[in-house]
C-alpha cells in the first residue's frame, strides 16, 4: 500500500509512523521546510492527568504506551517517564486533588495525593510554599520541537518512507491522488490529511462545515535553571481547565475561590516542563475569539513567572523564548478527534485541541485501524 500524508506535524507524522511501521511505503508532504505549527510550539508533555474518563483517557493511556515504545526505539525524542506533581495551597484546592484521587480510574492515570514533604522527595526543586500535591505517575515527556526530526530520520531508514517539505497541497483530483502547488500529482491507496489549525483553502473547499475551531495560546522559555525539575508542574487553575477534575469540590473552588484577574482575562493555567537542556517550558494562556491578536502580551508572562517562582521558592531564570502558537480544536470538545472522510480515498484527521502531542500515537493508530492498513 501506498500512504499520502499531508501536513508535518506531530498527527502526520505518527501516521506516516504507522503506516511504514505496517509495511507500507509513505510519502508526507509539508508546506513549510519544516513544522512549525502547534507540534513545536507546546510542552511536550504526555498529559494523562486531566483527561476526561471513557474515550479521551483510553486514547491517552494507549498513547503513553506507544510513545514510550517508540522512544526506546528513537532515543532522540527525550521520552522521559517523569510524572507531574500539581501542589495545592489552601483547604478548596486540596478537596478537587483528593476527590480527583479518589475517582475510580485513579489507579489507572496514577493519581496520589502526596504531603508537601512527599512532593519535594519526589522534586527537591519545589522549595516554595503548598501544603500538598496531587501526583500523577503516568505523565511524561518529549522534547517538541525535535520529535519529528528524529521520527522522520527513523522512518527513512526504512527505505519506504519520503518527505517533501516546501510543497502546499492544493487539491484533490481523484481517488487517493492530491495535487501540489508545484503541479505534482501524488497518487496513493489513502491520503490522509493532517494539517493541523490549517483549515482554509483546500480543506475549507472539502469540508465548509467543519466542526473544529482554531485557538490561540502564548508561552515561554527559560535560560537552563541550573538543578534538574523532575516532573513536569501544573498549578490548581489546571482544575478548572482539566475536565478530569469536575467534581464538587472543584464547583466549590470555582465558586468561592475566582482566579486571579489576569489568570481569568486569558484563560490561564499553569503548566510546566524541563527540556533536555535545562530551560522551562512554561505556559499557557487561551483566545477563542477571532481574529487572533497579531502580538503577545506581557501581563500573563509576568503572572505565570510569579506562579512559578512561588512554587520553587527561587528566582526563575531569564526568559530566553516568548511565543504564540495555533492549535485545532472539535467544537464539541468531548471528541478526541475529528476524521472524516472527505473523498474517495482521502481523510481528514484533525482537531485533538491541544492532545495532539499526547494522543498523537493513539490517534494514528486508529486511523490505520479503521482503514485497514
Amino acid at each position: 500500500m501506498r500512504v499520502i500524508v499531508v501536513g508535518g506535524g506531530v498527527v502526520g507524522t505518527m501516521h506516516a509512523w504507522q503506516a511504514v511501521e505496517r509495511g507500507h511505503e509513505v510519502v508526507q508532504i509539508e508546506r513549510e521546510a519544516e513544522a512549525r505549527g502547534a507540534s513545536l510550539r507546546n510542552f511536550g508533555q504526555i498529559w494523562v492527568s486531566g483527561r476526561a474518563g471513557g474515550e479521551e483517557l483510553d486514547t491517552a493511556l494507549r498513547a503513553r504506551e506507544l510513545w514510550e515504545r517508540i522512544g526506546a526505539e528513537v532515543p532522540g525524542l527525550g521520552f522521559r517517564a517523569i510524572g507531574s506533581l500539581t501542589p495545592v495551597r489552601n483547604a478548596r484546592e486540596y478537596a478537587v486533588a483528593e476527590a480527583a484521587a479518589a475517582r475510580p480510574d485513579a489507579a489507572a492515570r496514577g493519581y496520589k495525593l502526596v504531603t508537601a514533604v512527599e512532593a519535594r522527595e519526589i522534586n527537591p526543586a519545589l522549595r516554595g510554599t503548598f501544603e500538598a500535591a496531587l501526583w500523577c505517575e503516568r505523565d511524561a515527556a518529549v522534547e517538541p520541537r525535535t520529535a519529528q526530526l528524529h521520527l522522520r530520520e527513523a522512518l527513512k531508514a526504512s527505505g519506504r518512507y519520503t518527505f517533501l517539505p516546501g510543497r502546499e497541497v492544493r487539491e484533490v483530483v481523484g481517488n487517493g491522488a492530491v495535487r501540489d502547488d508545484h503541479g505534482d500529482v501524488h497518487q496513493g491507496d489513502a491520503v490522509v490529511l493532517a494539517t493541523g489549525a490549517w483549515l482554509s483553502g483546500m480543506v475549507r473547499e472539502l469540508v465548509p462545515d467543519l466542526p473544529v475551531r482554531r485557538v490561540r495560546l502564548q508561552m515561554m522559555q527559560t535560560a537552563p535553571l541550573g538543578e534538574k525539575l523532575t516532573t513536569s508542574i501544573a498549578d490548581a487553575d489546571s482544575f478548572r481547565y482539566y475536565p478530569a477534575y469536575k467534581s464538587d469540590a472543584l464547583d466549590a473552588l470555582n465558586a468561592e475561590q475566582a482566579q486571579a484577574p489576569v489568570a481569568a482575562a486569558h484563560k490561564m493555567q499553569l503548566l510546566m516542563v524541563q527540556r533536555q537542556d535545562g530551560g522551562l517550558t512554561i505556559g499557557d494562556t487561551h483566545e477563542y475569539e477571532h481574529p487572533f491578536a497579531f502580538d503577545t502580551l506581557e501581563d500573563p508572562y509576568e503572572y505565570l513567572t510569579e506562579v512559578v517562582e512561588s512554587f520553587l521558592g527561587r528566582p526563575l531564570p531569564k526568559i530566553r523564548h516568548r511565543w504564540a502558537g495555533v492549535y485545532a480544536q472539535c467544537t464539541d470538545t468531548t471528541r478526541v478527534v475529528h476524521r472524516q472522510q472527505v473523498a474517495d480515498g482521502v481523510w481528514l484527521v484533525t482537531g485533538p485541541g491541544g492532545r495532539g502531542m499526547t494522543c498523537s500515537p493513539a490517534i494514528a493508530e486508529t486511523t490505520a485501524n479503521e482503514l485497514g492498513w
